[in-house]
């Protein structure tokens, strides 16, 4: 699972997303160390006998190799972040009080996510996105092992659950899926095997099959430049946008309320790094356990199953919007979706381009 925690200036980060991509890395590297020392080996196993051979003397040939040029790696270190807002109402200062204790924005986290997105986007790939909303491409079957949760749902051993999910095989066994994986996360495509493709999702470290109903093929143009953080430990929302290399601005700083964790209705916004994937000018829900209609979230943004970013839900009977609440920026209080001020989230739904922009969930 991807999580990604808050640092101290004093200790040295130990970022999971940093960890999974230097681990790609370093895996690469050594399998080419491996790939010279075989090389190294065999040349070994033809070595001269004791005996000398003498031959003519002739010119020697060492032919040169071109050896592509590769950029390092960005680190945090390279990451410039420079306030220039264009939403700044409801504004909050990097770090401010929240009742008898301080809250912040964990830029030295956001920083080295940024540094990961721009990493994963140097070489011209294949994206693709997991989707299963409302088990529209077909319920996932059973995985393995699998267990019932506090909803009663049945869930992986990882916790991730079976609705809206999309299974996840291992490419010796396309019988039973593994696990799950979360509708919204991003993807690369490596190929594609009968009637499965091969990914390797952006925040797991191991290549899955997954049969082709349940992901979405990217544009070959699509690029990630903007980038919503949602901490739902400190209950705020930062918008960020790339400018170039290394180079982002900051665009909000907002206070929100993400969800909780109340069987059976409610439950926590989930970690990770997810693709905004659909937009409702009015999302319209339902009543807890209940097919009548409870009102409406204005200028919803979907990314991961049910969960949107919106703004001020509007009960029945009222029908006008509503701009604030004073329970914004306080503690979990939503379904899954992460509340907002109505005119922050109409902010966010005019900025952020629907399947170009991702939606990292921290705490």
């Amino acid at each position: 699972m991807f999580v990604v925690s808050g640092i101290h200036e004093d200790v040295e980060p130990d970022y999971e997303l940093k960890c999974i991509f230097m681990k790609r890395f370093f895996l690469f590297a050594a399998a080419a160390v491996c790939m010279v020392l075989a090389g190294c080996n065999g040349q070994q196993g033809h070595t001269p006998s004791s005996v000398a051979q003498v031959s003519e003397p002739v010119d020697t040939v060492v032919p040169v190799v071109e050896v592509p040029f590769r950029e390092k790696l960005l680190t945090a270190a390279d990451v410039t972040l420079t306030k220039d807002l264009l939403y700044d109402t409801y504004t909050l200062e990097d770090t401010y009080p929240y009742k008898d204790t301080v809250r912040s924005f964990k830029w030295d986290v956001i920083r080295n996510c940024l540094a990961y997105i721009e990493n994963m986007q140097r070489d011209s790939v294949k994206w693709v996105v997991l989707q299963n909303y409302k088990n529209l491409n077909r319920e996932a079957p059973l995985v393995r092992k699998f267990v019932r949760n506090a909803y009663r749902r049945v869930a992986d051993t990882l916790g991730v659950e079976r609705y809206q999910s999309v299974p996840l095989y291992l490419p010796g066994d396309t019988l039973v899926p593994e696990r799950y994986g979360r509708d919204g996360t991003l993807a690369y495509l490596l190929g594609e095997e009968g009637g499965f493709s091969r990914i390797l999702p952006i925040t797991l470290e191991d290549e899955w099959l997954v049969p082709r109903r349940y992901l979405k093929l990217l544009a070959d143009s699509t690029v990630f430049n903007h980038v919503i953080f949602v901490d739902r430990l400190d209950q705020n929302i930062a918008t960020l946008e790339r400018m170039d290399k290394g180079e982002w601005k900051i665009r909000s700083m907002n206070p929100a309320t993400t969800g909780r964790h109340a069987p059976p209705y409610a439950q926590e916004t989930p970690l990770g790094m997810y693709l905004l994937q659909q937009k409702k000018s009015r999302m319209v829900f339902l009543k807890d356990g209940s097919a009548a209609t409870g009102g409406y979230a204005p200028y919803a943004s979907r990314f991961t199953n049910g969960a949107y970013i919106h703004g001020v839900p509007v009960n029945v009977p009222r029908t006008a919007m509503i701009e604030y609440s004073w329970s914004l920026g306080t503690t979990p209080r939503s379904h899954m979706c992460v509340r907002n001020a109505t005119s922050h989230a109409k902010f966010v739904f005019d900025w952020a381009p629907t399947e170009r922009s991702l939606v990292v969930v921290i705490e």
